[in-house]
């Protein structure tokens, strides 16, 4: 892909920024400007109505009700003034222009920029209509209104179905049976977690949905929801076998958002293309965050993560400011399900065999993942976070422990990974 460079020369004024997108990725790649002495205009766009908030917590702490919105913001509302950050809430980007340098915006004004930050995230993916996905009581878990509109429905011994073994629809059904309500969560797969974790990993949180009522049903694809006067009430599954169903939480992925970069012409490719730096195929345009694919290994990688959202949003904002600096990513991911952290170094892609480490504590464990060369990829680490820290800090350095080490109890971790 042939990619423009849009950092101004040097000598040049700095331009002014447009980001569209509150969240995480946006919010930091405009606290990073302001932090690194950029004075020119900076200007944030959200289509929601709340300044940029956190999104994990939303299906967790805060559906629990031990997380305020207020806990949720990034930063309070008044630091975007303090900053000199225009922050336009409610406020959605219907075009880019980009040889006038301009976006327009939802009541029809135009805004241009100097430099367009594009921080648009990334889209759930819907069941269909025509299988009752636009039902009442069929529920995203995404945005802080999808949460609102899910917590009231989320009664103790309420049947809820959840669609989809991904650690979304794991963390939903940890939190509902919690909540006390009745969770059964089917996965068309063959197994749940099977696009992001080994066998034995799944196997791990298999086991601990189960033994807290959790009942998950694997291989089986749902064919249709079923609904009576446009409320759903249960699902026909692929195995002709019929479920009662007070609510449904679908969790089947997400999908970049490119929509806006599509029609601006911008190239994708599993996301919005960008070079080393974030620059987009069009000069003046950068991307970043789960939006976002960027070199890597002689491909292209898109994470959806929040540290990643995060790390690029802060090189690109020291590139627009002339860093010219590539963007080299440290993957890291967690999930939270009942008294579980799980840690994940690495990208476990291309792995050969998993070993088991047994952790330090009861429920504790770690699984160390290897290429067909014996070298390290990632390390999922569930309760174990010294496992976690080791694990990511030898990947980073490109070293690799024997499967043998890892796999020996007496093997000391920490004198692994000494210079």
């Amino acid at each position: 892909m042939q990619v423009a460079n849009g950092t101004a020369k040097s000598g040049e004024p700095m331009d002014d920024v447009v980001v569209v997108g509150a969240g995480q990725a946006g919010a930091a790649l405009v606290a990073r400007l302001r932090d690194k002495g950029f004075e020119g205009r900076i200007t944030l766009i959200g289509a929601e109505p709340l300044p940029p908030y956190q999104r994990p917590p939303l299906s967790k702490a805060y559906l629990l009700g031990e997380m305020g919105v207020e806990r949720l913001l990034l930063r309070p509302e008044s630091y975007y003034a303090v900053a000199a950050i225009e922050l336009r809430t409610d406020t959605a980007v219907t075009a880019i222009d980009p040889d006038a340098r301009r976006v327009t915006l939802t009541r029809g004004d135009a805004l241009p920029y100097g430099h367009l930050v594009l921080a648009t995230g990334a889209v759930p993916r819907r069941l269909p209509a025509a299988i009752g996905g636009d039902m009442a009581g069929v529920h995203m878990v995404r945005t802080l209104a999808d949460v609102d509109a899910l917590a009231p429905e989320c009664r103790p011994a309420a049947r809820l179905l959840i669609v989809g073994g991904g650690y979304i629809g794991l963390e939903a059904a940890a939190v509902a049976a919690k909540l006390g309500l009745k969770v059964t969560l089917i996965e068309a797969a063959e197994r749940i977690l099977g696009r992001v974790a080994s066998p034995e990993t799944a196997n791990f949180f298999r086991d601990l949905h189960r033994a807290h009522g959790v009942d998950i049903r694997e291989g089986v694809a749902l064919e249709r929801l079923t609904g009576d006067a446009g409320r759903v009430t249960g699902a026909r599954l692929a195995d002709g076998s019929d479920l009662a169903a007070d609510l449904v939480i679908v969790g089947i992925g997400i999908a970049p958002d490119t929509a806006l970069a599509e029609a601006a012409g911008l190239a994708t490719d599993n996301g919005i293309a960008v070079d080393a730096q974030g620059r987009t195929s069009t000069p003046g345009i950068w991307a970043v965050g789960d939006c976002a694919s960027f070199p890597h290994q002689g491909g292209r990688l898109r994470l959806e993560s929040v540290p990643n959202a995060i790390d690029m949003a802060e090189c690109v904002a020291d590139n627009i400011m002339g860093a010219d600096a590539p963007y080299v990513p440290k993957p890291w991911f967690w999930s939270d399900q009942y008294d579980v952290k799980l840690q994940i170094a690495g990208l476990n892609t291309g792995y050969a065999h998993v070993v088991t480490r047994p952790g330090t504590r009861p429920g504790s464990v770690s699984f160390w993942y290897f290429d067909g060369n014996d070298r390290l990829l990632a390390v999922d680490a569930a309760n174990e976070p010294r496992a976690y820290m080791i694990g990511k800090r030898l990947i980073e350095a490109g070293r690799s422990p024997t499967p043998q080490q890892v796999a020996d109890p007496g093997t000391d971790l920490k004198a692994l990974s000494a210079p």
